[in-house]
């Protein structure tokens, strides 16, 4: 179904912005015809291109800055000077009334730090996580945080779990999701203090939620929970070895299958069946994370997508918007904790011991 909002777009963020961000708006505008895009960048560089195409020209509209966030500048840097960046601008207009929501492929660290600022969090919510959906044997998966928070305590995860819980039920249509805890094995004695002690809290309060308990980095493509909570910095490492993984058994395939003629001929049989796997591996498809626990809809693609991805990117940050995510995220949190009767403040002296 179509909807109509107008979405923030920092029009210079990722490896190959703006020419990236500019097709993927293309390919976005055929699956949502009466969205608008508010396009925060260089105008030198954006406005020929969307002159020469009348439907970009129609539906887009540009807001100059003079500066750009780079990928490698740290997120306190980026804050202190990059008020006039289109990063900043792009989620200052969320914050004005003037879109409903931001997506950029640009600095992860300097997004969340920036978005965090200047929208804020949810209520009982004191780091957002960066959430995205994962391929499995079973279907999809959730996991979090993806690389916003590279250290996280007790208090965070469980956070994390409440959240990824709700995202579960709200984005998954699962009734009752099971949570998980990436660790580096099952035992109740492994990993780290904040691990265990997060498990703790999760196995024996009051909180209304199924805890399956430790879950391993294999866990992951099993779908053995349906919600893998773990900090910023093991969640993107894991992200990155999953996508690596991918492109290097896809190498190998196209290697094997280039070796022979009867290897040749092998794929011609095999092309139909090997085009459902890519597809349904394809990590464009799963683009788009976003950033719980924010006031406001914030979602962040991988910098180095293509037009595609981030058009899936923006496809996210749309359905987000059109199904009032947000609002049902800060209502069923709130539910959440009334039920278990504890707020920030217990889950931190639980977390502390």
């Amino acid at each position: 179904m179509s909807v109509s909002l107008t979405l923030s777009l920092d029009a210079m963020g990722g490896d190959r912005a703006p020419d990236m961000v500019l097709k993927g708006i293309r390919i976005a505008h055929e699956r949502h015809p009466r969205v608008r895009f508010l396009m925060h960048g260089n105008e030198a560089a954006l406005r020929p291109v969307v002159a020469k195409d009348k439907t970009l020209a129609e539906v887009c509209e540009i807001r100059h800055t003079d500066s750009v966030v780079s990928g490698d500048e740290k997120p306190s840097q980026a804050v202190r000077r990059g008020r006039d960046s289109s990063l900043w601008r792009s989620i200052q207009a969320v914050k004005d009334g003037d879109a409903a929501g931001v997506v950029s492929a640009g600095n992860t660290g300097a997004f969340m730090a920036m978005a965090k600022l200047a929208l804020r969090t949810l209520p009982g919510i004191d780091r957002p996580a960066i959430a995205a959906l994962m391929p499995t044997q079973r279907g999809d998966c959730v996991m979090l945080d993806l690389g916003a928070n590279a250290e996280c305590d007790a208090d965070n995860l469980v956070q994390f779990a409440i959240m990824g819980e709700v995202f579960g039920r709200t984005v998954l249509g699962l009734d009752n999701p099971n949570i998980g805890l990436l660790n580096i094995g099952t035992e109740d004695q492994k990993g780290t203090d904040a691990l265990r002690q997060a498990s703790a809290i999760l196995r024996d309060s009051a909180l209304p939620i199924r805890f399956h308990g430790f879950v391993e980095g294999d866990d992951i493509g099993k779908g053995t929970v349906d919600v893998i909570v773990t900090d910023g910095f093991t969640g993107n490492v894991a992200l990155k070895a999953i996508e690596g993984t991918s492109k290097l058994y896809t190498s190998f395939l196209r290697r094997a299958f280039e070796s022979s003629i009867l290897s040749r001929l092998g794929y011609l049989l095999a092309r139909p069946a090997l085009n459902k796997v890519r597809m349904r591996a394809d990590p464009r498809r799963y683009n788009g994370a976003m950033f719980l626990g924010l006031n406001g809809i914030a979602v962040k693609s991988h910098g180095g997508t293509d037009p595609l991805g981030f058009a899936n990117a923006v496809c996210v940050a749309i359905d987000l918007i059109s199904n009032g995510f947000n609002d049902t995220i800060r209502g069923e949190f709130m539910k959440v904790q009334r039920a278990s009767g504890l707020n920030s403040q217990d889950l931190e002296r639980a977390a502390n011991g």
